[in-house]
C-alpha cells in the first residue's frame, strides 16, 4: 500500500514539474530573441548607428594584407573608420560628414581635406556600405541557413575585384558576423570578421 502511495506521488510530482518547466519554456520563447527572417532582415536595413571593431583580409594576385580597423556610423551620413593594426599605419582615420572626406594621422601629422568628395559610399568595407547596395540592387536575395541569414547584393562600384557582397547575420544577436566580397570570377578578395559589434536600429 506504501509503494503505490509514494509511487503516485512521484507521478503527480512529474506532471507537476513538467507544467511548469512548460510554462516557463514558453514564457522564455515568447519573450526571447525569436524575429523571423524578414524582420531580422528589415533590421539591419534600418540600423541607425553603429560601432564595430572588424579584421579584414585582404586578397590579390600578388599579397595578402590583414588589418583590424575600429567603424562607427550614425545617421545621415556621420562615419568614421580608424585603424587599429597593423602598427606602422595605426591611428589613420578616415571621416566624413555626408560633404566632406578627412583623413588624419596624427603620427604623420597628416590632415587632409577632400572638399565635396563624391564617391562617399564606396568604401566597400564599411556595414552602411553593403546596406546601401542592399537597397538599391533589385536582385539582392536572403536565405536563412541553420543559425544566420545570409544577405547577398551586388555592388554599385564598377570594379571587377568587387561584384558581390555576402553578409552573415546570427539570427540570435541579429548582429553580422562575417562579410564577403567577391570578384567577376566568385573569388573572395576580402573577408570581414566583425569582432565587436554595437547596432542601433529604427526597425
Amino acid at each position: 500500500m506504501k509503494k503505490k502511495y509514494w509511487f503516485i506521488l512521484l507521478i503527480i510530482i512529474i506532471i507537476i514539474g513538467g507544467i511548469f518547466f512548460y510554462k516557463n519554456s514558453v514564457k522564455n520563447y515568447k519573450s526571447g530573441n525569436n524575429k523571423n527572417s524578414q524582420e531580422i532582415v528589415n533590421y539591419i536595413l534600418n540600423i541607425s548607428s553603429y560601432e564595430v571593431k572588424v579584421t579584414v583580409d585582404v586578397s590579390s594576385n600578388k599579397n595578402s594584407n590583414k588589418y583590424i580597423l575600429k567603424q562607427t556610423y550614425q545617421k545621415p551620413n556621420q562615419s568614421m573608420q580608424e585603424v587599429l593594426e597593423p602598427s606602422n599605419i595605426a591611428g589613420v582615420k578616415i571621416e566624413n560628414d555626408g560633404t566632406n572626406l578627412k583623413i588624419e594621422n596624427s603620427q604623420l601629422s597628416l590632415n587632409n581635406i577632400l572638399e565635396n568628395y563624391s564617391d562617399l559610399g564606396d568604401n566597400c568595407l564599411d556595414l552602411y556600405s553593403f546596406i546601401e547596395d542592399y537597397k538599391q540592387d533589385e536582385k539582392a536575395t536572403y536565405e536563412e541557413k541553420d543559425n544566420e541569414i545570409i544577405m547577398k547584393t551586388g555592388s554599385n562600384i564598377q570594379n571587377i575585384y568587387i561584384k558581390e557582397k555576402i553578409l552573415h547575420i546570427d539570427k540570435k544577436t541579429y548582429n553580422p558576423t562575417q562579410m564577403e566580397i567577391k570578384d567577376n570570377k566568385q573569388k573572395t578578395t576580402i573577408y570581414i570578421l566583425y569582432n565587436e559589434v554595437k547596432i542601433n536600429s529604427t526597425n
